[in-house]
């Protein structure tokens, strides 16, 4: 196997723009999750296949294997259950261009919680509205000083909604 395209397209080769329009279908399972259907499946057939090469600004890189995203992912999952966050949840994920991101989203979607992904430019007021009206559970944040400033003064107003702060070292 080196690729799971043919599980979820009835055709991948077009003769034309017309063919494509009339004859493009995305064959969805139902109850199609990532994680499962995809990621679990490679790191089953092709464990040591590159899923994600990480790369900053500083020359620092990771790569991952679709089996290390099963491994760390399912830690994640735990780790997010651990604090109470099931199916339906919704968890804040400020996490700028880390790799950790893709960690959380991919543990977020195994247990079936909700990721909502947002900008490290959020205010006080932001994270407010936000936590009120996705009714937030918890958020993983970078270690940037002045978001962490505005996810502490959200949290005083709704600590009975937001129960979870987390934050990565850099």
């Amino acid at each position: 196997m080196t690729s799971l395209i043919n599980n979820f397209l009835e055709q991948t080769d077009f003769e034309s723009y017309d063919d494509f329009y009339t004859n493009f279908k995305i064959n969805i399972p139902e109850n199609f999750n990532f994680v499962y259907d995809v990621v679990d499946r490679y790191a089953r057939e092709q464990p040591e296949k590159k899923a994600i090469v990480w790369c900053n600004d500083n020359s620092e890189e990771k790569i991952f294997t679709f089996a290390d995203l099963k491994y760390y992912s399912e830690k994640a999952a735990n780790l997010f259950s651990e604090y109470g966050i099931k199916k339906g949840d919704v968890v804040k994920l400020t996490l700028k261009g880390r790799y950790e991101f893709w960690i959380c989203i991919l543990g977020l979607h195994r247990i079936g919680a909700i990721a909502l992904p947002g900008t490290h430019m959020l205010t006080t007021r932001d994270l407010k509205y936000r936590i009120e009206r996705a009714d937030i559970q918890m958020v993983v944040s970078d270690a940037d000083e002045g978001l962490l400033d505005h996810i502490d003064e959200a949290h005083r107003d709704f600590k009975d909604v937001l129960k979870h702060k987390f934050v990565t070292q850099v």
